[in-house]
């Protein structure tokens, strides 16, 4: 009887956790993402006043693009609408070119030290994103076999 009563209870509890994991809140606007990332890089680069500003501007106007372009590719999700290959290349050409670009605009505003320390922490985002791929690629693939 216990056994049973403590089952029920590891059970209720995981799936109240997995639920509240699951929810992601209110959403940041593209302003105040932008203004996060400021300070951020701030902190990480001890930008100026005028770096501030001109930063403030590059980023504010990629996270407005970011949004509309998520917002239209969410709804053609919901009308059940997959990209074509075509589409997809189309994207992500569009992505590099606009990743060149940012680089080419905060190389305009950061100096040489502060340009190469934010490129160092862009490539360890990167590593990091990869590895909680990684990660969750492995826990499907172990949940998968389980099933079977």
């Amino acid at each position: 009887m216990k056994k049973l009563i403590l089952a029920a209870v590891l059970v209720v509890s995981t799936l109240t956790f997995a639920q509240e994991r699951g929810r992601k809140g209110e959403k940041l606007t593209p302003e105040q993402q932008t203004e996060l990332q400021v300070k951020k890089m701030t902190l990480e680069l001890d930008l100026d006043a005028k770096q501030q500003k001109e930063v403030k501007a590059i980023l504010l106007e990629n996270a407005k693009k970011r949004d509309a372009k998520m917002a239209e590719m969410k709804a053609k999700r919901e009308k059940g609408e997959k990209p074509s290959a075509d589409e997809k290349f189309a994207m992500k050409n569009e992505m590099l070119d606009n990743q060149i670009e940012h680089k080419a605009q905060m190389k305009k505003i950061l100096k040489p030290e502060q340009f190469q320390k934010w490129e160092q922490n862009l490539e360890n985002r990167k590593e990091k994103m990869s590895e909680r791929k990684e990660k969750g690629k492995e826990k499907r693939k172990a949940s998968q076999q389980k099933e079977e």
